[in-house]
């Protein structure tokens, strides 16, 4: 990855608020600086309030930093042409209620130039692929947070940009249109298209994203592949069992951190790291117990994301 094109190339950002009536000066971003390679998915996470919607209106242009620089195509982002090949959804995307879905997609059609066929067959492709083809009819102030969330996306990829910023894209959406829209990344992202993805839905990240940029209070506090950031020893085993008796439950308490039934039938016992699995299969096969399943977890990003942005900060 490293070898790979560049597509975006954010050095040094700062910027600086002055707020309230005796204009407090406020760090909301500091020093942040990442890149972005074409084909990936990078996952920029952080929590409420660390910086990543300021980065990216500086990186789109919506403000101006106080230090630093932001490349598109290795080109600056004043560049017209490098503009043109970006597309981007945002956290709260504003959406003109009045209209219907096919006229509020022309309209972002004829501002991105799409000749009128072009955004014509774009738009009535997208709306299908996003599942809001059934609500041609329908106002757009009568859709649900969730469809009106498959709009904005469909706007943000309706002139077929390579580069696709998405700030929250699975906000208000369902287990199922969660999974439409991943789907539908990877489908764009095999495609050869590159996006730079906000969310809070950590799950969705590690699956969407080879690499991540972790951000908090301003600064990015870890960056690079997920294979190389997450932690390959084992964190914790899960362990069901079943005819699990009195005694052996009192022996399980000591041996393992975690111990609670599941149902009459089935005890889960949870022991941290590897090393007190062997003493507790001991036990449990020396009472007789049945062994069902053994479940070991390593870190996923949710954990790296406490480590790095919540605890090594507190």
């Amino acid at each position: 990855m490293a070898s790979a094109e560049v597509v975006l190339e954010v050095a040094d950002l700062h910027k600086t608020f002055r707020l309230g009536f005796m204009r407090k000066r406020v760090e909301a971003v500091r020093g942040v600086s990442f890149e972005v390679h074409r084909g990936e998915i990078l996952g920029f996470v952080g929590p409420n309030g660390a910086g990543k919607t300021t980065s990216i209106k500086m990186m789109l242009q919506l403000i101006f930093p106080n230090r630093g620089q932001v490349k598109l195509f290795g080109a600056s982002t004043f560049n017209p042409d490098a503009r043109r090949r970006l597309g981007y959804l945002p956290e709260n995307p504003y959406i003109y209620t009045y209209l219907k879905p096919l006229e509020f997609l022309d309209l972002c059609g004829q501002l991105t130039s799409l000749p009128r066929a072009q955004r014509k067959a774009r738009a009535e492709t997208l709306v299908h692929k996003l599942g809001i083809a059934h609500a041609l009819d329908r106002p757009i102030g009568r859709f649900s947070k969730g469809m009106m969330q498959r709009l904005g996306l469909c706007q943000a990829l309706l002139h077929d940009p390579e580069l696709i910023i998405l700030d929250e894209p699975f906000s208000g959406l369902d287990p199922i249109g969660r999974k439409d829209i991943r789907d539908l990344l990877l489908e764009q992202k095999a495609a050869g298209k590159t996006f730079l993805l906000t969310s809070h839905v950590l799950s969705d990240v590690e699956v969407l994203s080879e690499r991540v940029a972790i951000i908090r209070q301003g600064k990015i506090v870890a960056y690079g592949a997920l294979d190389d950031l997450l932690r390959p020893e084992v964190r914790r085993v899960e362990v069901e069992l079943s005819h699990v008796g009195p005694e052996l439950r009192v022996k399980l308490d000591k041996a393992a951190q975690n111990v609670r039934d599941l149902d009459d039938q089935i005890t889960l016992a949870v022991v941290e790291g590897d090393e007190g699995l062997p003493e507790l299969l001991k036990l449990s096969l020396e009472a007789g117990a049945r062994v069902l399943a053994v479940t070991p977890h390593r870190e996923t990003l949710e954990d790296l994301f406490v480590r790095k942005a919540v605890a090594e900060g507190s």
